[in-house]
């Protein structure tokens, strides 16, 4: 069995990370440093006894040295996340995503180790708007919808040459990524440095890009790390969640025990060895769906406040082809979003949560990111 280093063990995708790995008999280190934002009142109750636990920061150099001699393998799942947020607290998010890959890397270059594998969570953020096809079938990458656009409420994506609507399609890891946030850009960041530097040193990497995560221990109190926490809040207190645009615009959403077994699976293929791939669905979800989905789990006759307006910086459509990672790693999701769903609100009733979420949220909102 290995030794085995997750970075943001205690997070919401590596604390299940963790589990799977401590049941499959590994030792396991979690290096964690137990963000506020994240972990309202510190380690959390889930965290696995049978895994070591180490607190530290990313940017903390001495204690990733430290933390990372005597590994095997490192998933490198530590980040700050958060579009909107990322566009004000921008040091903070360079800091810690970023120049703490910097410090992974640099520890795995200049110091002695035994690390035999890196597998980093990368994003789909890093994609921005996704792909689509026009009438002739040739494959378009637009950049973001103009304000002009936008106003206007004409939300599809146009083919520039003939006006046409555009047809979104699966993106792929080949196509280009435009990013459109801070946060996009250091997820990019630890991704492309993690596959550049291990191959020049000869120490197998892959990075996964994670589509739109979600499940049970995923932080409700914290506005900033998906729609899902934000309707969960509105529709449990009796109000309507409010959709921008006209609530058609679609995301991958995956569960959290599908982003896990795609982990395990990078580890154990050699196959994966220093290739990306996409972790989603491949299924375009409708964020009017999301919507509509929890106000009936909830059993509750709530319909969407759709208000058609928008959001700067916001991606119309942008969903996986996880054909790659089907092939090489035969892997495949699934939990459906139903059933996903239905855990997440089972999971939410004995959750704790504070008055944090309507302090960030009012944050967003006073800086036009909400």
């Amino acid at each position: 069995m290995a030794r085995i280093l997750v970075t943001g063990g205690a997070g919401f995708i590596g604390s299940f990370l963790v589990d799977e790995l401590v049941k499959q008999g590994h030792f396991v280190r979690i290096f964690d440093n137990l963000d506020q934002q994240v972990h309202l009142d510190g380690a959390p109750e889930y965290l696995n006894e049978e895994a070591e636990f180490i607190k530290g920061d990313v940017y903390d150099y001495d204690s990733f040295k430290n933390v990372i001699k005597d590994i095997d393998v490192v998933f490198h799942q530590a980040a700050v996340v958060g579009i909107g947020q990322s566009m004000y607290k921008i040091k903070h998010y360079v800091s810690v995503n970023t120049l703490g890959t910097a410090n992974l890397l640099d520890v795995l270059v200049n110091h002695k180790h035994d690390v035999k594998k890196v597998i980093v969570a990368a994003s789909m953020s890093s994609y921005g708007e996704g792909s689509y096809l026009n009438s002739s079938g040739e494959l378009i990458r637009p950049g973001l919808r103009t304000e002009e656009q936008l106003a206007a409420q004409e939300w599809e994506l146009k083919d520039p040459k003939s006006g046409e609507v555009l047809k979104p399609v699966g993106i792929k890891e080949d196509d280009y990524r435009n990013c459109n946030s801070i946060y996009a850009i250091t997820k990019k960041d630890q991704e492309d440095m993690v596959l550049t530097v291990c191959k020049a040193y000869g120490i197998p990497a892959v990075s996964l890009r994670y589509f739109n995560v979600y499940g049970p221990r995923q932080s409700l109190s914290n506005p900033y790390t998906g729609v899902t926490a934000i309707f969960m809040s509105r529709i449990k207190n009796d109000n309507q969640p409010v959709v921008n645009e006209d609530g058609l615009q679609t995301r991958d959403f995956v569960s959290v025990h599908d982003i896990v077994n795609a982990n395990i699976l990078a580890m154990e293929n050699t196959v994966a060895n220093y290739e990306v791939f996409n972790v989603g669905t491949g299924n375009p979800i409708t964020i009017k769906q999301v919507a509509e989905t929890l106000a009936k789990l909830y059993g509750k006759d709530i319909k969407p406040n759709i208000i058609n307006k928008f959001r700067k910086g916001d991606v119309r459509h942008c969903f996986a082809d996880i054909s790659k990672i089907r092939n090489k790693l035969n892997w495949q999701p699934k939990i459906t979003f139903e059933q996903g769903m239905k855990e997440l609100i089972e999971w939410s009733k004995n959750a704790k949560s504070k008055d944090l979420f309507e302090k960030a949220s009012k944050e967003l909102k006073d800086r036009g990111l909400l």
